[in-house]
């Protein structure tokens, strides 16, 4: 199961210099001119898990696989995008394949970059962006529900309640508001609402791109960011994306450690990134643990065990029997499996399941030939 987040923004606002520092590469060309991104870049990062080392300890692995987490960065939109401008239809589309927007939004002065529309303002670009998407939510669905109303003509209850929801969604989008503001009932509509495909029903996080100076407390920009977020019931995050980029650049640990105390940081802004996407997205982990490796899986919040199983192999799915559990508390508090069984810690669990964070699980599951 993958997970990934389109990074989105204006040109020239820090997306590809945040994208070559997430995935510690150059993969994306970071350049002072709209559009140097032409093809979408994909990269994917290793979620950083404190446990992960301590659960290899115990079980004395000799590998450590975190979970991962993908990152795209798209290339820079502009104000009509949704008709075509800039490379805009092209980019659109690589953004409604992506499960969540990371949107970047400039949030530092500096006469040597140029800004696309003269001057500083996260607050209109993050509208501009919006907009864009809102109008192209808008000529899609038009296109949807005229397609479906003649279909719909026959009764099938499928086809008109597909057509209602459309319609709801519609009207939404027509007042100004993203299409995340519909409530949707049920497994049916959450179901036809991931079919429709729209680009305002994706969770959205903002990065408040600031300069060095800015980093640790962020600035005016970066706090109206984080006041227009909440109005929004999003959230927001305060980097530096080229002190990002040399942190990236360090090998070890305790470099890291150091540059960012010198700089009076705590955690790298990519670590704050990594976590808020996952809350975007309501993953968590759970792990599988042995001689060989310990790793790290990535599933939704309210996986069952089979789903879970499944991320592993759909084998696993498919001939689900019953997983054996161990909390990770129990597990690291106790000094392993066999500890955590002797003392009743390893519970057998079923296909109703829902798995926990930090759960560590052995499965049992059978495929007939």
């Amino acid at each position: 199961m993958s997970f990934n987040c389109g990074i989105v923004g204006l040109p020239n606002v820090g997306k590809s210099t945040l994208f070559n520092a997430l995935t510690a590469t150059a993969a994306a060309q970071a350049a002072n001119f709209p559009f140097c991104t032409i093809e979408p870049n994909v990269g994917k990062v290793g979620v950083p898990d404190a446990r992960l080392d301590e659960i290899a300890k115990i079980a004395g692995s000799a590998k450590i696989i975190p979970a991962q987490l993908e990152f795209v960065d798209i290339a820079g939109l502009v104000k009509g995008a949704s008709q075509g401008e800039g490379l805009g239809n092209k980019f659109l589309t690589n953004i409604r394949e992506t499960d969540a927007i990371i949107h970047v939004l400039r949030c530092f002065e500096d006469a040597d970059i140029t800004h696309v529309d003269g001057s500083v303002d996260p607050i209109r670009d993050a509208e501009t962006i919006e907009t864009e998407l809102l109008l192209a939510d808008i000529e899609s669905l038009e296109k949807q529900i005229t397609n479906i109303e003649r279909k719909a003509k026959g009764g099938d209850k499928e086809l008109v309640g597909q057509m209602d929801l459309m319609k709801r969604v519609k009207t939404v989008l027509d007042e100004g508001n993203p299409a995340r503001h519909v409530e949707l009932d049920g497994e049916d509509e959450v179901r036809w609402a991931k079919q429709m495909g729209m680009l305002t029903a994706k969770p959205i996080l903002y990065i408040c791109n600031v300069n060095e100076d800015d980093a640790a407390g962020g600035n005016a920009f970066s706090e109206s960011v984080a006041k227009m977020a909440a109005e929004k019931g999003a959230s927001s995050v305060v980097i530096c994306a080229e002190i990002e980029s040399q942190i990236a650049q360090l090998e070890s640990v305790e470099e890291k450690t150091e540059f960012l105390e010198s700089l009076g940081l705590e955690q790298a802004g990519l670590d704050r990134i990594i976590k808020a996407g996952y809350e975007l997205l309501d993953l968590h982990n759970y792990f599988t643990a042995g001689p060989q490796e310990t790793r790290a899986w990535t599933i939704r919040k309210a996986a069952k065990a089979p789903e879970a199983a499944g991320v592993i192999h759909g084998d696993f799915e498919k001939g689900f029997i019953k997983a054996e559990v161990i909390a990770f508390e129990d597990f690291a508090g106790l000094g392993g499996e066999q500890a955590a069984k002797d003392a009743g810690k390893m519970r057998q669990e079923g296909k109703e399941y829902i798995v926990h964070d930090g759960d560590i699980i052995l499965f049992r599951f059978n495929v007939s030939k």
